[in-house]
């Protein structure tokens, strides 16, 4: 006699596999995809202050460079121009010590640096939009980012302002570009539900990266925005 499995034992081993395979793989594709993002911030985070330091030796302390804004160049009767002034400031300051492509197409005067891993990040003014993947930075016709840019899990919020000085708000913001710690008072508590805490709801969640920061650059068992 011949030894087989039948019909019915088939379907069933198929059935366990595809139960298995569904509670499995979304975990697996979570796990890999906060991976990809961990790895993405902390290059990131290293190369842009590698630039900058060794911007530093070229034109001094950073603290005494051209102030970046947003908006555009004017010319000399007060005029728009097609530069954005963060488009300046990053040609001069930023390209020259590393290697990316720069783009802008914010109609604000954004700068948009991308970089050979799939990452991009917006520039202008203080606050910088760090994207692990640069197809989720998408905008409205108004030079928006649209819903899809979710804080804290498409989008990561840096802080530069070398000469921040409110002796409240400034008070954990160093001179490098580093996670948004603007205006936090220091607590966990305020990592979380402050006025631009990583809460499960709200729109802010700048302090996000922090959070990631603190913890090694690794996502926390407890980090409140779903991946």
């Amino acid at each position: 006699m011949k030894k087989a499995f039948t019909l019915a034992e088939v379907l069933i081993t198929l059935g366990i596999v595809g139960v298995i395979a569904a509670i499995t793989i979304p975990g697996l594709m979570t796990a890999y995809r906060k991976k990809v993002i961990e790895t993405r911030l902390v290059k990131f985070y290293t190369i842009i202050n590698q630039a900058i330091k060794l911007a530093e030796a070229d034109y001094d302390d950073r603290t005494g460079w051209d102030i970046l804004g947003s908006g555009f160049i004017k010319d000399e009767e007060g005029n728009n121009t097609d530069i954005a002034i963060s488009q300046a400031w990053v040609e001069k300051y930023i390209i020259p010590y590393i290697k990316s492509d720069i783009k802008m197409t914010n109609k604000s005067g954004k700068v948009q640096l991308y970089f050979p891993d799939g990452s991009m990040v917006a520039i202008s003014g203080s606050s910088w939009l760090f994207y692990p993947d640069a197809a989720k930075y998408r905008l409205t016709e108004e030079g928006i980012i649209d819903e899809n840019s979710a804080t804290g899990k498409f989008v990561f919020t840096f802080f530069y302002n070398p000469n921040c000085s409110h002796k409240t708000d400034c008070k954990f913001v160093s001179n490098g570009v580093e996670p948004y710690k603007y205006g936090w008072d220091g607590t966990k508590e305020d990592l979380f539900n402050g006025r631009y805490g990583c809460a499960k709801s709200g729109a802010v969640k700048a302090y996000c990266t922090e959070i990631i920061k603190q913890n090694g650059w690794k996502f926390p068992s407890k980090y409140p925005v779903k991946l």
